[in-house]
């Protein structure tokens, strides 16, 4: 129990208890957890001056025993009457601050986890032939992306501007994306690294990543048809990434835990998991306010955990803060595809919006958030907030 004054059904009660970095009235950011609709100043709350910092890096590098040691810590604060005068003063509304990005990422890595995406898109792409690549179902496939532009929640998305050569054209055009999209994702925020030359086993998954967040990967597809071959993705995606401003701990979703989906080939030996590695989380996509898609994380052919040994496996370090991505989350269904590309199929079927307006991609002054829920204790559900960006026109470019 609790003197907070919750609902029952609260997404963001004691069984989550998701970190943030905020930025109080007048005051410098530091380091909050979320409860209902108010944020925890951790370093008034806790006395711990590491929470003073701007940003997660310096509690995620002290370990797996300490994120325990302080969650419990939190937990007996909003809950022991004696300690509620002193919470209560360091309880600000939501509201009321400003959320910033929460953790400095050093390394972004963007995987391409779902065989529905990767099957609907080769479907797309190569019509008649095999949608998986022949590597596909042997190993996580993913990209390093530039961790410069990635953004938290809220910060507009400018129309990124290139060469695409439409179908048709024989030489390309440089201007504009006239097929702004999005990648509806699931980030994994690294808390202890791993030194150069070492691996990070399926084993050590839940000793080196402190929680998980959400990504909108935006992805300019007419940029990235032109560019991606044969070295792949680039100017296409590096413009912006956009990450909630929330993390929910992995402690807070021990009920969403699941069995994967059965992998045939079997994985090689450095990626063969406990059989329960999978997250049931599921997801949302709204554009301009109104749901398009509903997306099941229970369904991505690869894990967090196999994504990190992959990532590792050659020896490449791992570093506090760093931050990789599942690629789009997509379902088997209708329904539940992350990205406009596989909606629109191609943009060749128009998505018809409340009013009859209509989009084969993003236009300028679109909004996008997606959120996402997972179960929690007794039947509950944890949120883990949401993510929301608008397109911003293009700027100005004379070469």
């Amino acid at each position: 129990m609790t003197w907070l004054d919750l609902p029952p059904d609260d997404v963001f009660g004691l069984d989550n208890l998701p970190y943030g970095v905020f930025a109080p009235p007048g005051a410098p950011p530091r380091v909050g957890v979320r409860v209902g609709d108010r944020v925890l100043d951790l370093a008034a709350a806790l006395g711990d001056p590491v929470f003073a910092e701007p940003a997660l890096n310096p509690f995620l590098g002290q370990g797996r025993d300490t994120w325990s040691a302080v969650r419990a810590r939190v937990r007996e604060t909003l809950t022991d009457d004696r300690r509620r005068s002193a919470a209560e003063a360091a309880l600000y509304p939501l509201d009321q601050v400003a959320l910033r990005l929460p953790y400095e990422i050093g390394d972004y890595v963007d995987f391409y986890a779902s065989e529905h995406h990767a099957g609907n898109l080769g479907r797309l792409f190569r019509p008649g032939g095999d949608p998986l690549p022949p590597n596909w179902k042997h190993l996580p496939i993913g990209y390093h992306g530039r961790s410069g532009t990635v953004v938290v929640s809220g910060t507009p998305v400018v129309r990124p501007v290139g060469q695409r050569r439409p179908p048709g054209s024989e030489a390309p055009f440089f201007g504009p994306s006239q097929r702004l999209d999005i990648e509806a994702e699931i980030g994994f925020v690294v808390g202890t690294g791993s030194p150069l030359g070492a691996r990070v086993p399926v084993s050590a998954f839940r000793d080196h990543v402190f929680g998980v967040c959400l990504v909108n990967d935006w992805s300019a597809r007419d940029l990235q048809a032109w560019e991606y071959v044969p070295l792949g993705p680039f100017l296409g995606k590096s413009f912006a990434t956009s990450v909630s401003p929330w993390v929910v701990p992995l402690e807070a979703l021990d009920a969403a835990w699941t069995a994967p989906p059965a992998r045939d080939p079997e994985p090689l030996p450095y990626l063969t998991d406990t059989g329960k590695d999978g997250l049931d989380l599921a997801l949302s996509v709204r554009l301009n306010g109104h749901e398009i898609s509903a997306p099941p994380f229970a369904a991505m052919y690869w894990t967090g955990a196999q994504m990190l040994a992959h990532m590792t496996v050659n020896g490449a370090a791992a570093r506090t803060g760093d931050l990789y991505a599942s690629g789009t989350v997509s379902g088997p269904g209708a329904g539940q595809e992350g990205s406009l590309i596989e909606i629109t199929r191609g943009g060749t079927e128009p998505l018809t919006l409340p009013g009859g307006a209509s989009r084969a991609f993003l236009e300028d002054g679109d909004e996008v958030t997606v959120s996402a829920t997972a179960p929690g204790p007794s039947g509950a559900r944890i949120g883990l907030g949401e993510v929301t960006g608008r397109v911003a026109p293009a700027r100005p470019f004379t070469p």
